[in-house]
């Protein structure tokens, strides 16, 4: 016997009537309006959580629940910003998805299943090891400058040509990976051996 609720489609806000249900073992809490301000009691019995199709889109909610919930084995919080697939954002691929799900890991170590799949132990290693290094960090608007404001084309183009010229003719070059320094040459005296 475990002691289920489900409150799904009751278009929730807050949890905060929890405490008094602090033997839970089963939570259901779908398509409500709960957001980044979900704040549950502390349940150490919650073994699982279901947060699918709500307005949650920031990760630090991970750290609470590792708190509020020291027994969780299965999470999901599908149809959420906070989870990305391409179901909730045409822009997202399984890539993030698989980084948000080493972070999640990462986060909450005790998950045997996120979302609608079983974590397998090379996933839960992965996770272990880089999981703290994947969570997904949107820049904020403030900080981009729009494209009618670039000078001279994209500002990253800019960079290289600046960089590239002060480092020619003074030694010789060393490729790097294009996904960690985006095709820089660097003099040897800087790149890999």
């Amino acid at each position: 016997l475990s002691l289920s609720l489900s409150l799904s489609l009751y278009h929730c806000r807050s949890l905060a009537g929890l405490k008094a249900f602090t033997g839970l073992e089963e939570l259901v809490v779908d398509n409500n309006l709960l957001g980044n301000d979900l704040q549950l009691p502390r349940l150490p019995t919650l073994h699982t959580l279901t947060l699918n199709k709500n307005q949650i889109s920031f990760q630090a909610l991970l750290e609470h629940l590792a708190e509020a919930t020291p027994s969780l084995q299965y999470l999901s919080l599908l149809g959420n910003e906070a989870c990305p697939n391409q179901l909730v954002s045409l822009d997202k691929d399984e890539d993030d998805y698989q980084r948000y799900r080493y972070f999640v890991l990462h986060k909450l170590p005790t998950l045997k299943f996120l979302d609608s799949r079983k974590v397998c132990k090379t996933e839960q290693q992965e996770a272990e090891a880089r999981g703290a290094f994947m969570k997904v960090v949107k820049p904020k608007s403030s900080d981009m400058v729009p494209r009618s404001k670039w000078t001279g084309g994209c500002p990253v183009a800019v960079a290289l040509r600046s960089m590239t010229a002060l480092a020619i003719g003074k030694t010789s070059h060393v490729h790097a990976s294009f996904f960690s320094t985006m095709h820089l040459f660097l003099p040897r005296s800087l790149g890999p051996d």
